[in-house]
């Protein structure tokens, strides 16, 4: 990396260079190899967080095609799709996702799919393995596994740290062990067990930084204050259903509505009766807006038809009065989401 811009010392040029769109440095590669160089080195990275040019997208993995990952880039309503996954496991899925130090990590799950052709069924419903994507690389990496192999758990990250906890077994067990993962030593360590575990996926927030582990089905929420601590039982009688964190408030979609969920009162925000007949999409936050994304339609009584979507719907709550919008349909990805977390580039 030298010569970058005549005149300008390296570190300036590079700095910006930082200040360029994030969907442009595919493009920018072409001018000569140091800026090529420059772009997939990790102190672009470093650079664009220095200079406030860090964008915040939203990656996404859905039923077909297999293990194959989206960027949506919502500052231009854009999708770049990324490299296919190279994990063996077919379609895989009841994994879990998060981004940390400008990383994408996919981690565990397994799949129950079926080869529609020979009849052969994966059998690798939990995995332990690990897998980040570098966006300024462009490229998959294997990273240590997991302590257990697990599927359908709770995944979130807090102060830089990767916590997993509860989900299932290889052998489609219900667990209560959790762990904790550190991006930087490529570590995992055990943490305090859950208190209780349940025959039911979970999953999990971190709200007033704090970790939420909620199941499905049940109305106590699990709480880790910091890491080290034992997990605590609380019950705010939340509702069930679909759930996303935008800009620290919890929000349910839940018998047609959207609800901002407190812990002690809810609030209903708007309307979402176009989506009771959309199943097996992803709903998620970014700054002030809730995204729903993908899924499929039906089938119903009276057509037994499956419509795979890629649509992406998305309500602003940031101000006095909600308001939906469409963005730009997936180009690549559609039917059921089966990963979905945003990324700080």
């Amino acid at each position: 990396m030298s010569g970058l811009i005549e005149g300008l010392p390296d570190a300036v040029a590079l700095r910006c260079i930082a200040r360029v769109p994030f969907y442009l440095y595919p493009k920018l590669e072409l001018v000569s190899h140091s800026w090529r160089a420059a772009i997939r080195s990790s102190e672009l990275f470093k650079a664009r967080q220095e200079v406030g040019s860090a964008e915040e997208v939203l990656c996404v993995c859905a039923y077909d095609p297999e293990n194959l990952w989206q960027m949506y880039d919502p500052l231009h309503d854009l999708w770049i799709t990324l490299p296919v996954l190279p994990s063996k496991v077919r379609h895989l899925a009841h994994f879990g996702v998060v981004s940390t130090g400008g990383k994408l990590f996919v981690l565990g799950g397994g799949s129950d799919d079926v080869d529609p052709l020979t009849g052969d069924q994966d059998g690798r419903f939990a995995t332990d393995e690990v897998w980040s994507y570098d966006p300024i690389m462009r490229r998959w990496s294997q990273r240590a596994s997991m302590i257990l192999p697990r599927a359908m758990f709770a995944c979130c990250v807090l102060k830089g740290k990767i916590i997993v906890a509860g989900g299932f077994t290889s052998c489609r067990e219900s667990i209560s062990q959790a762990e904790m993962y550190d991006p930087e030593k490529d570590v995992w360590t055990p943490i305090p067990d859950l208190h209780c575990t349940h025959n039911s996926s979970c999953s999990g927030f971190v709200i007033g930084g704090k970790v939420h582990v909620l199941h499905k089905g049940l109305s106590t929420v699990q709480v880790l204050d910091h890491i080290g601590s034992d997990w605590t039982v609380e019950d705010h009688g939340w509702l069930q259903g679909p759930m996303a964190v935008v800009q620290g408030a919890l929000y349910v979609m839940s018998h047609g509505l959207i609800v901002k969920q407190g812990k002690e009162a809810s609030k209903v925000v708007v309307s979402a009766s176009e989506f009771r007949r959309r199943i097996g999409f992803a709903m998620t936050g970014l700054r002030d807006e809730i995204y729903v994304i993908g899924g499929v339609i039906g089938p119903d009584r009276f057509n037994w038809d499956i419509k795979p979507m890629s649509d992406v719907d998305i309500l602003n709550v940031g101000g006095d009065r909600p308001t939906w919008r469409e963005a730009t349909q997936m180009t690549k990805c559609r039917g059921t989401i089966f990963g979905c977390t945003q990324l700080r580039i």
